[in-house]
């Protein structure tokens, strides 16, 4: 019991630090129209580094601080954690697939890195997993306060296990990738930022990935902008379950036209 209690201490402490490097938040309420037009039951949380200054703004702040299943918005740092390991060579390396039928047509073929990235395939970041070891990839978790860093429960353990982070936590941990300063080689950050690549515009960048743990959906990432950019972590409810995995980005596109970080839509 006392080896819980320290254990949840310290996990309290981490997400205060973790919740302390960014700016105060503010509520937003007219975003709660977009929840509700959707409908969706869920939180965003934007910062905006845009003319200098950050400034971070919520819908449903109370639930920003919540932590939830990753899902495969953790295919981020796992992408990362890959490359510093050694898991995974480059970009262009062929991860072949092992013949076994997948309910994704994306995943039944040979992989690189990036259309791991567009697919979502998770035996490919199941077999990272294995080649890291669940004791390497926590301790690099704790090192860069993402979560709880949990890797128990059931496998894999970012989308049906312990693992938990919150959209703020989810900024942090993103600006730090956005500046390379997360203590990895740069060139492996440089590159897990390049297969984070969704969309572009003439003078914008959507670097991006989805989620979605079969109760919660994620969209998370950031746009680049010529004055600045802005980073957002949407996480909604999804009691629809696959009816309602297009209100991820949608919500979020809606939030990030209202701000001007997106075009309008034509």
């Amino acid at each position: 019991m006392r080896k819980i209690k320290q254990l949840l201490a310290c996990a309290v402490l981490a997400f205060s630090a973790a919740a302390s490097a960014l700016p105060v938040a503010a509520e937003r309420t007219e975003w709660a129209a977009f929840f509700a037009q959707a409908p969706a039951v869920g939180t965003i949380a934007i910062l905006d580094t845009r003319g200098g200054e950050e400034h971070v703004w919520v819908h449903n702040a109370a639930r920003a601080q919540q932590r939830f299943s990753p899902a495969s918005t953790f295919k981020i740092p796992h992408t990362l954690f890959a490359l510093q390991a050694g898991a995974v060579r480059d970009e262009f390396e062929v991860i072949a697939w092992d013949g076994v039928q997948r309910g994704y047509p994306g995943w039944n073929q040979n992989q690189t890195l990036r259309s791991a990235m567009r697919y979502s395939t998770v035996w490919v970041f199941e077999r990272f997993a294995e080649k890291i070891g669940h004791p390497q990839l926590a301790a690099w978790m704790r090192e860069n306060g993402y979560g709880n860093a949990a890797t128990t429960g059931e496998a894999p353990f970012w989308v049906e296990g312990d693992l938990a982070i919150s959209a703020l936590e989810q900024l942090v941990f993103l600006q730090k990738l956005y500046r390379n300063a997360l203590p990895f080689d740069r060139a492996h950050q440089l590159l897990t930022k390049d297969v984070m690549v969704v969309e572009a515009g003439s003078d914008w960048i959507v670097r991006a990935k989805t989620g979605w743990s079969g109760s919660i959906g994620w969209w998370v990432g950031w746009v680049e902008r010529p004055t600045g950019t802005v980073f957002f972590a949407l996480n909604i409810d999804t009691p629809r379950r696959q009816d309602d995995l297009a209100k991820r980005q949608s919500i979020a596109r809606q939030v990030l036209r209202a701000i001007q970080a997106l075009p309008v839509a034509p």
